[in-house]
């Protein structure tokens, strides 16, 4: 064990978070135009799912309960995709709710947190698999108006370096996403170019598919990727 192969969509079995609607929702299509055998929606109203081509999953990624239960109930999975969580909530720095930067932190890093530790061992059991973790440009860049989902952003990022490190020794491909604005519902109210959830999803498929572990989808996630090594 430890060597980790490209992931092949097809015949696979996923599991998509927050698929309900925005880059959860252009994932499970994805997903399925690629050939996956089965891809169960991970929702908190399983009646919400109303496409034929997927498997309703109960799941509420900020309850312990249903985490567990979703990882008994999806013992064939074999992506998981972290895309749940709390979109961009504007909190001022000085001022804001704290109460609501924990309930950012709780969706967006708790949640990845507790959905990739009960499903490391479903994606051992069916030969490694792959995790992927919807990450931002925000895991690079603090913000004053949106602290709390930049820093839980910047800890889902190294949370994903973690279990990268983690799983592999079971096999298990662990992939970043970073992208800036995309057009989604939950981001409307952003006044910047934004990318297509469909082009997310396809460049991540992609990057499964030749063994890639960071996504860089949009010359947003680029440049920011690249001020990093840039003197402050």
């Amino acid at each position: 064990m430890g060597s980790v192969d490209p992931m092949d969509i097809k015949g696979a079995v996923a599991l998509v978070t927050g698929a309900n609607r925005g880059i959860g929702r252009a994932f499970t299509r994805a997903l399925i135009e690629h050939g996956a055998a089965k891809v169960y929606a991970g929702v908190r109203d399983p009646a919400s799912v109303t496409d034929p081509d997927l498997t309703p999953l109960h799941l509420d990624v900020t309850n312990p309960e249903h985490v567990v239960r979703a990882a008994e109930a999806a013992g064939d999975v074999t992506i998981v995709v972290n895309n749940a969580g709390v979109l961009g909530a504007v909190n001022d720095l000085l001022e804001g709710d704290l109460d609501v930067a924990r309930r950012v932190l709780e969706a967006n890093f708790f949640g990845t947190w507790a959905v990739s530790r009960a499903f490391a061992p479903v994606l051992a059991r069916n030969g490694g698999g792959a995790l992927v973790n919807m990450l931002s440009v925000a895991s690079w860049s603090g913000s004053a108006v949106t602290p709390a989902y930049s820093a839980s952003k910047a800890a889902q990022w190294s949370l994903t370096d973690a279990f990268r490190e983690g799983l592999r020794e079971q096999g298990t491909l662990v992939v970043g996403v970073h992208v800036g604005p995309v057009d989604t519902e939950g981001a409307a109210w952003m006044n910047a170019p934004k990318v297509e959830a469909a082009d997310v999803a396809e460049q991540t498929l992609k990057a499964l598919a030749a063994n890639n572990t960071e996504v860089l989808v949009d010359d947003i996630a680029r440049a920011v990727k690249a001020s990093l090594s840039q003197p402050r």
